[in-house]
């Protein structure tokens, strides 16, 4: 008997389940669902100018990757545990045609405000699409989840690594322009679409629920609490996202939706603790379980090390380390994406063999966070240091997010919550790097406002040139222009000023970096809390595959979690 054949044996599969139709085609929709989640937002960031100069101008454009990132972190939460209690196969199929139908919407759009229109849609799809880790956990032997998420990883290649040299590649060189990039996903999704109504068979209502109706379950669903959650939440994020760029950080528009977002938010949690419920959106009782709360947060605070940089790092590259090769620019832009996704891959396959995952999520982040602040030692003419501490930076903290995010699966004590708990930990964790990627680009704004004026006025003494002329060198590269595109700008000047607004440039870059030693540090503090989930790697399959799964027997397995955990299997 082979390895897998005794895991299915144990678990009361049948032979062959794991390389079933069933088992591989759910997979292959995962997969391509998350592809589709990832190239819906990472296609469209790095050619934002050129659509809104195609059917723009918009003062909203900001509105076209905001309404993504709003609707994931609000959909995450309602996606688990909807699917918790209503099964995930439905929702998940409405998540593909959501998805299909958005990618034609951005595909056809004629104007900005239509575009927003589909990627709200988009967004909503991604929030089925990225809830991935414990929907591939839940079907595989929980000793292989790390390897099944790292599986994942490598499917989301294009997406995750090229996306910026893919989506100029299609803007600059197809007859289809930019447009090209959303029917490429318009096909990605439609095979994921396809692919869930084939193959994916989750257990469904009456699988879970042999004694109820789905009536009563609507009945006593917790509408109160979503509409809390959502606009809590929503309203909290929105002023988050609108401070020092849409507004300015002490307006009424930022600091009212701030304090009445986390006002409901806040309420919310009230109403999920003392309010008698029979189904509760989210039971509070998922944070009192700390190595679980404390996974949630280390990948909230790896992951914003990752989303940081994202923002940060293609703009270096333009200003600071531009080459006369565009291709060599794009490819620079992209080692963001590739390294960290490199490092979750990495983080998949290696976690199991090497163990001690806490020891190894302890060091991921220590090695990270110590290259990251190294970047800050740049300066304008060490294009290949920074290039490689950033890489090698992203690398191991895409590692341990890899870890965290799969421990969040592993900690859980009730296996039949995992939709609710990890659904909620992904609100969570798109919150904390909303928050930090909030004061990133605080800092940014503040030091760019302080340095650009700076440098350029002391080249403005060694060029001769007037206060008005500096004042239009500024309006200039503000717009991505050349100094040079200003009159009386020669090549010579053009060359010196531009030195200055480089030197500029990278002081500010230089605070964020150091900004990055804070989030490192809390990042420890949450490690060292995290579980020793060597004893959890067991070859338990929580939710197996099949059309009809009510007369599936009791197991081993089944007994062994039950013992583990305290809970009949049965039940939500």
């Amino acid at each position: 008997m082979t390895k897998m054949s005794g895991i299915e044996h144990e678990n009361g599969l049948p032979p062959r389940y794991f390389r079933s139709t069933l088992f591989l085609g759910s997979l292959t929709a995962i997969d391509m669902g998350l592809l589709a989640a990832i190239a819906g937002f990472a296609f469209a960031a790095p050619i934002l100018s050129l659509i809104n100069q195609d059917i723009g101008p918009s003062p909203d454009l900001s509105w076209v990757s905001l309404t993504y990132t709003l609707t994931i972190a609000v959909g995450l939460t309602l996606i688990g545990r909807t699917t918790d209690i209503f099964g995930r196969r439905y929702i998940f199929i409405g998540g593909g045609i959501l998805g299909t139908v958005g990618s034609i919407v951005c595909a056809r759009a004629g104007s900005i405000n239509t575009m927003i229109g589909g990627m709200t849609l988009i967004g909503l799809a991604a929030s089925t699409q990225v809830s991935y880790f414990y929907v591939v956990g839940e079907l595989v032997p929980m000793k292989y989840r790390f390897a099944a998420n790292g599986l994942m990883y490598i499917f989301t290649t294009p997406g995750g690594a090229f996306a910026p040299a893919i989506a100029t590649a299609f803007a600059n060189n197809t007859p289809v322009g930019w447009r090209g990039v959303f029917y490429v996903l318009f096909a990605i999704n439609l095979v994921a679409l396809l692919c869930f109504a084939f193959f994916y068979w989750p257990p469904a209502f009456h699988d879970k629920h042999a004694d109820g109706t789905v009536r009563s379950y609507l009945r006593q669903f917790d509408y109160v609490g979503v509409v809390l959650f959502v606009g809590g939440l929503l309203t909290f994020l929105m002023g988050l996202s609108w401070g020092g760029t849409r507004y300015p950080w002490a307006s009424a528009n930022v600091i009212g939706t701030i304090v009445v977002g986390g006002f409901v938010f806040c309420t919310f949690i009230a109403w999920e603790c003392f309010a008698p419920l029979h189904q509760r959106l989210v039971p509070m009782r998922l944070l009192r379980n700390i190595p679980w709360t404390a996974a949630v947060v280390t990948s909230g605070l790896g992951s914003s090390l990752y989303y940081g940089l994202a923002v940060v790092w293609p703009s270096m590259v333009s200003i600071v380390y531009a080459t006369r090769n565009p291709v060599n620019d794009s490819m620079a832009a992209s080692l963001v994406g590739a390294a960290w996704l490199l490092g979750e891959i990495t983080s998949g396959f290696m976690a199991t063999p090497v163990r001690h995952i806490k020891l190894q999520s302890i060091i991921t982040l220590t090695v990270s966070g110590v290259l990251l602040a190294c970047v800050a030692t740049c300066t304008v003419d060490t294009r290949t240091r920074a290039c490689v501490l950033v890489a090698f930076g992203t690398f191991f903290a895409g590692w341990l997010e890899g870890l965290s995010l799969t421990i969040t699966t592993l900690a859980l004590g009730n296996q039949d919550e995992l939709g609710t708990a990890c659904g909620f930990g992904g609100s969570i964790r798109y919150a904390i790097t909303t928050v930090i990627n909030a004061i990133y680009n605080s800092i940014l704004a503040a030091r760019l406002a302080t340095t650009v004026p700076q440098e350029l006025s002391r080249s403005a003494i060694q060029t001769g040139l007037s206060a008005s002329i500096v004042q239009d060198v500024m309006t200039a590269l503000a717009a991505r222009k050349l100094p040079t595109s200003v009159p009386g700008i020669t090549n010579d000047v053009g060359a010196i000023v531009y030195r200055a607004y480089q030197i500029a440039n990278i002081d500010a870059y230089r605070t964020i970096f150091y900004t990055t030693i804070a989030v490192t540090g809390l990042g420890l503090i949450s490690c060292f809390m995290l579980p020793n989930t060597d004893e959890l790697m067991v070859n338990t399959v929580t939710t197996p595959l099949g059309r009809n799964n009510i007369g599936r027997s009791r197991t081993d397995a089944d007994d062994d979690m039950e013992k583990r955990n305290g809970h009949s299997l049965g039940k939500i």
